[in-house]
């Protein structure tokens, strides 16, 4: 019974059989019909006129899409737990030519006006310091917490005010939409650019930059191939994203999700380390309950010494989830 990762999940039966039908002669790298139309499909998702690049991986989704926004001598302000800092093995600094990350803390992994400026305020306005360019989110955040449309726009009229742009990481964008029940375009804000994440949700190997200040998309384009992300049987990745967003399928998927992670956090009472917004559970547990759990056959990630992170994904069984549920509240 895995919880070890959405990433662990299986592709879902229509992003394969996108992909089959994919399977033709057609334009290489981005000039095929699939890759084409995505603008337009996803300007009418967000409701903004949108240009989309895909990219394999959340990696070089976040990095080139902060490669358009932010100068190697400037900085980008993310939280101290945010992903391109702690699980992209140097990529933003790789990708952005040493570019630095500014750290600010905040509960839930979630930055507020008031942390970016305790990061932004110190800084000098001269040659000798790093001088912050962008700003960047993510949604849900690492610990599962989805930003309100009120939070966001709090952040961009700060980003408005210091002239910075603003970058929202989407690697669980689906859930956060699934929680919050709000329309994507509110869900994603005012920012410049999102990294959509489809891999964790159903994909295979296809996650899309959407940029929604398109001239940053003109950058991208160029930067994608230098990096060797230029595919040139492109229409795979292209036929994977339009199978997600055909009929809602990204919302679907992220929704089963939500769903066996709530069932789950049900039975966490006070064990729970923040509340259940997406499809992440941090659960306090010893090493001995730990152990216990694994002996009845679930996978999960210690996080740290006295806790575990579970993560629950589009197909997982609500056997399964109802299984984990019992065994946490008997622990």
């Amino acid at each position: 019974m895995q919880f070890l990762s959405d990433n662990a999940a299986s592709v879902h039966p229509r992003v394969w059989d996108a992909m089959r039908a994919a399977d033709a002669p057609d334009s290489p790298y981005d000039g095929d019909a699939l890759s084409i139309s995505l603008d337009e499909k996803m300007s009418s998702l967000f409701g903004r006129e949108s240009k989309v690049l895909w990219v394999a991986t959340g990696t070089a989704a976040n990095c080139l899409a902060l490669a358009t926004m932010v100068q190697p001598h400037g900085g980008v302000v993310c939280h101290e737990e945010a992903h391109i800092e702690m699980d992209e093995c140097g990529a933003p600094g790789f990708y952005l030519h040493g570019a630095k990350l500014l750290l600010a803390a905040g509960e839930g992994a979630k930055l507020t006006p008031d942390a970016i400026r305790a990061v932004l305020d110190p800084i000098r306005d001269d040659v000798h310091q790093v001088q912050p360019h962008a700003i960047s989110i993510t949604q849900a955040s690492e610990y599962g917490r989805a930003y309100r449309p009120e939070e966001i726009a709090a952040i961009r009229d700060l980003a408005d005010e210091r002239g910075l742009s603003l970058h929202m990481d989407g690697a669980r964008f689906g859930n956060a939409a699934a929680f919050l029940d709000l329309p994507a375009g509110e869900v994603a804000g005012a920012v410049d650019a999102l990294s959509f994440g489809f891999v964790k949700n159903g994909g295979m190997s296809a996650e899309a930059i959407v940029f929604f200040d398109t001239a940053l998309a003109e950058v991208a384009l160029y930067r994608r191939k230098r990096a060797g992300h230029l595919q040139s049987k492109g229409r795979y990745l292209a036929a994977q994203v339009h199978a997600m967003l055909d009929g809602d399928l990204w919302l679907e998927n992220a929704r089963s999700a939500n769903a066996a992670a709530a069932e789950i956090g049900g039975a966490c009472a006070d064990r729970l380390m923040h509340p259940v917004e997406a499809n992440e559970l941090f659960v306090r547990c010893t090493p001995e309950e730990r152990e216990a759990l694994r002996q009845q056959g679930f996978g999960f990630y210690d996080w740290g010494d006295d806790a575990a992170r579970f993560v629950t994904s589009w197909n997982t069984r609500e056997e399964d989830a109802r299984a984990l549920a019992k065994a946490i509240a008997g622990l």
